[in-house]
C-alpha cells in the first residue's frame, strides 16, 4: 500500500457529517447510481472527513481513490477510510453502496480510557490510509458482517444508538486483532506536485486558469501537469476545476442565501446559463431545486 501524505486540509474541501452537531454525529449514505439518501451531490472532487468512514457496495463497482493510491470494490466488499485522508470515490457506471461515516471518538468510551491507544494507532497513523475488506478472508467476512448488522438496525428504535455502538465497537476489535500497523514510508513524489496544483485550484478557482499557469505553479511543464492529474485522479486540470467551482457552488447553495447568479460569478462561471447547465449535467437538478431539496433534507436530519 502506497503512503499518502494529507494535504494542507485549506486546500481541500472537508466533507462535513451532516450530522456533525447532533447528539449522535452518527450518519449513513444511501446511494444508487447517482442518487444519495440523504442528499449528496457527489462531485468527483478530493475531500477529507474528520470522521472514520466504511463503505459497503452491494451492487455494481467504485473507485476509492488518493493521491497516489486506489482501490476497487465490486460487490460484497468493503473498505475503511482512516479520518482526514483526503480522497474522492468515483462510481463505475450502475451501482449501489452504503458509506457509513463517524467520529472515532465513538470508539473510546471514556477520557483516558486505556483502550484509546487501539483507536488513535490508526487515526493518527499517516501509512495507513485505508483498508479493503474481502468476504473469502475469514476476519473480514466477520467485518462484513457487521457492517450488515449496522445497516439493518431499524433507526427509530429507542436502543438504536446503543445497539449501533456495539456493532462498531465490535468491528474495531476484530479490525485491531487482525491486522498490522505499517511502518512509516517515504512520500511519493508525485504527491508533492499535486499539493502545488491542488492548493493553486483551491486559492484561484474562480479566476481564469490555464494549463500553463497550473504547470507553472508546481515549476513543472504542461504535459507533465497533464501526466500527474491523470494517474492521480483519472481526469483532467480542467475537468477538475470544473468539479471543484461545482462542489463550492453547492456549499454557497446550501450555507447562504445569496442568488443563483452571484454564486456562479463567484465560483468562477461568467455565464449563469453555462453554470446552470454544468450543475443540472452533475447533480440531475438545477441549483435553485438543489438549493430548495438540501434544505427540506437537513430539516428531516435534524
Amino acid at each position: 500500500m502506497k503512503h499518502i501524505r494529507q494535504l494542507n486540509q485549506e486546500s481541500i474541501l472537508n466533507s462535513v457529517n451532516l450530522k456533525a452537531g447532533t447528539d449522535f454525529p452518527y450518519l449513513i449514505l444511501d446511494v444508487v447510481d447517482q442518487n444519495s439518501v440523504p442528499l449528496n451531490p457527489g462531485f468527483r472532487v478530493l475531500h477529507w472527513h474528520e470522521d472514520f468512514q466504511f463503505v459497503v457496495v452491494h451492487r455494481g463497482k467504485i473507485e476509492i481513490q488518493t493521491l497516489d493510491d486506489s482501490v476497487v470494490l465490486t460487490e460484497g466488499e468493503a473498505v475503511f477510510i482512516n479520518k482526514n485522508v483526503v480522497h474522492c470515490v468515483h462510481q463505475c457506471g450502475r451501482c449501489h453502496y452504503h458509506s457509513i461515516i463517524f467520529p472515532d471518538y465513538f470508539l473510546k468510551f471514556y477520557f483516558n480510557f486505556p483502550g484509546r491507544t487501539l483507536v488513535d494507532s490508526i487515526s493518527a497513523n499517516d501509512a495507513l490510509p485505508f483498508l479493503k475488506f474481502e468476504p473469502t478472508v475469514p476476519w473480514q467476512g466477520e467485518i462484513l458482517e457487521r457492517i450488515q448488522n449496522l445497516l439493518k438496525i431499524k433507526s427509530d428504535s429507542e436502543f438504536y444508538s446503543y445497539e449501533v455502538l456495539v456493532q462498531l465497537t465490535a468491528l474495531w476489535l476484530t479490525l485491531r486483532k487482525n491486522i498490522s500497523l505499517p511502518a512509516a514510508v517515504n512520500p511519493h513524489p508525485l504527491n508533492d506536485r499535486m499539493q502545488q496544483f491542488l492548493r493553486y485550484i483551491a486559492l484561484h478557482y474562480a479566476e481564469e486558469i490555464s494549463l500553463g499557469v497550473l504547470a507553472s505553479s508546481a515549476n513543472v511543464s504542461k504535459s507533465e501537469c497533464l501526466r500527474c492529474f491523470k494517474i492521480s485522479l483519472q481526469t483532467t486540470p480542467y475537468q477538475y476545476l470544473i468539479e471543484f467551482r461545482l462542489a463550492r457552488a453547492a456549499e454557497l447553495l446550501c450555507s447562504t442565501d445569496l442568488p443563483v447568479g452571484e454564486i456562479a460569478g463567484q465560483v468562477g462561471f461568467h455565464q449563469v446559463s453555462h453554470f446552470g447547465k454544468c450543475f443540472k449535467e452533475k447533480t440531475g437538478c438545477t441549483p435553485k431545486e438543489y438549493r430548495k431539496n438540501n434544505v427540506l433534507e437537513t430539516k428531516i436530519i435534524k
